[in-house]
């Protein structure tokens, strides 16, 4: 299929679906016109880019995870290991937010906030 229709199809801009395929997510083939020709099954790994940056995965480990799920025989069990990993990525993150947080509420109205709290 064309990138119009594919776009059609996802919802995605033309635009954004020629960023995917030069970061190397999805991959079409060049007719003889200079067209772009997409399998039909990029329709439903477009959909599943979508579902797992809205979960918080960046295109790169999208990308990575994408191989990996490709060669597994149990693709629900590599997902939840996946999702696994993720939570506690974000786990580490809301403690160091936490941290943080707590050292920007302790200098607040002192009288020089860039020194160390003491």
């Amino acid at each position: 299929m064309r990138i119009g229709e594919l776009a059609a199809q996802t919802g995605l801009s033309r635009d954004t679906i020629r960023f995917y395929e030069r970061t190397g997510l999805i991959s079409g083939q060049r007719l003889p016109n200079g067209y772009r020709d997409f399998p039909p099954e990029t329709v439903p790994w477009l959909a599943y880019v979508r579902t797992a940056q809205a979960l918080g995965f960046s295109l790169a480990e999208i990308a990575r995870t994408g191989e990996e799920l490709r060669d597994t025989s149990d693709s629900a069990a590599a997902l939840s290991a996946l999702f696994e990993e993720k939570i506690a990525v974000i786990d580490a993150r809301m403690a160091q937010l936490s941290a943080l947080r707590a050292d920007l509420t302790a200098r607040a109205h002192t009288g020089c906030p860039l020194r160390a709290a003491g």
